[in-house]
C-alpha cells in the first residue's frame, strides 16, 4: 500500500478540480482528500494501490475539463495500514 502527496499548480481552484478528483479517486477505491491552498494550488493526498495511484497522477495532469494543470509535485510512501476511511473533498 502506498501513499501520494500531490500538489498541483495551475488553473485548478473554481474549476470543479476537487471534485472530479474525488469522483475518480473513489472509481479507484482510493481514500484521503483534496483540498484548496491560500496560494491557488489543491493538494491531493491519496492512499491505497500503487497502480490506483498511478491511474489518479495521470488524471490530475489533466484535470477538470475547465482546469490547466501547469505542474505537479509529487511525493510517495510506502505505508502499512490506511489513515483515512473515505476520500473527501475539505
Amino acid at each position: 500500500m502506498h501513499h501520494l502527496t500531490l500538489t498541483i499548480h495551475g488553473k485548478v481552484q473554481g474549476v470543479w478540480f476537487r471534485a472530479q478528483t474525488k469522483k475518480k479517486a473513489d472509481a479507484l477505491r482510493l481514500v484521503g482528500y483534496a483540498k484548496n491552498n491560500p496560494d491557488g494550488s489543491v493538494t491531493v493526498v491519496a492512499e491505497g494501490d500503487k497502480d490506483a495511484l498511478l491511474h489518479l497522477l495521470a488524471f490530475c495532469h489533466i484535470g477538470s475539463p475547465a482546469a490547466h494543470v501547469e505542474s505537479i509535485e509529487e511525493h510517495w510512501e510506502k505505508i502499512k495500514e490506511r489513515q483515512y476511511k473515505d476520500f473527501e473533498i475539505k
